[in-house]
């Protein structure tokens, strides 16, 4: 009989090598032994694409593999997800305004942040590639979303995302705003006055639940 571990780690491979179908019929073979849904889609589907990010960014993979490995993953998320229990579902779950900045037009690194966002459940309102500075306020606005996460691929572009965090702070000072791309530190996130930073997609996630809760500690304190 295969163990979760092994069948994690086949959910994982069938994600990486883009095997759609594999990756169903495992999530299936995975629910009926009856194991834990939200266990494997974060440490068997969720790894697989984080996987596939390192070898996009490493040139290892290109556009065409990353479409092939999100369709390995969503179909392993259409067999998982909807036996993920809802109190677990919603633990840590928010709303986030994702895009890359005005002038950028490089968007799969984005893209698989907005899957791992997609996979832990979160609403996701992508804005795309090379969106005006003014756009990412605006929908923030509209949507109330919690996270504004920015991706920039270029220094060039990299600046607009210190305009950007200016413009939503004096709008609504609590919007956590988190901050990717290549050419962005730490540091930068940090002198651009961001709320967070992540150097890989599963970080961006785990940073925005992060924020997430802060916030709900904030508002809670505050209605005390």
């Amino acid at each position: 009989m295969t163990t979760k571990e092994e069948l994690l780690e086949k959910m994982h491979t069938a994600v990486v090598e883009y095997e759609e179908d594999e990756a169903r019929d495992l999530a299936q073979e995975y629910l009926d032994a009856g194991h834990d849904p939200l266990e494997g889609i974060m440490n068997g589907l969720a790894k697989g694409m984080e996987e596939v990010g390192q070898l996009f960014e490493n040139n290892e993979y290109f556009v065409p593999e990353v479409l092939m490995c999100a369709d390995a993953l969503y179909a392993g998320l259409g067999v998982l997800r909807p036996h993920v229990p809802v109190a677990e579902n919603e633990r840590g779950k928010g709303q986030v305004v994702i895009g890359t900045i005005e002038g950028d037009v490089h968007d799969i690194g984005k893209n698989i942040v907005k899957m791992m966002f997609d996979v832990a459940g979160w609403t996701v309102h992508d804005l795309g590639k090379d969106v005006p500075l003014e756009k990412f306020v605006e929908e923030q606005l509209k949507t109330e979303s919690e996270v504004v996460a920015l991706s920039a691929m270029m220094t060039t572009t990299m600046l607009g995302m210190q305009k950007v965090i200016k413009m939503i702070k004096e709008k609504n000072p609590n919007v956590q705003i988190l901050l990717g791309g290549a050419p962005v530190t730490q540091d930068v996130a940090g002198n651009y006055g961001a709320d967070g930073y992540a150097d890989n997609a599963s970080n961006a996630v785990t940073e925005a639940i992060n924020m997430v809760s802060k916030l709900r500690e904030i508002e809670s304190d505050r209605k005390k």
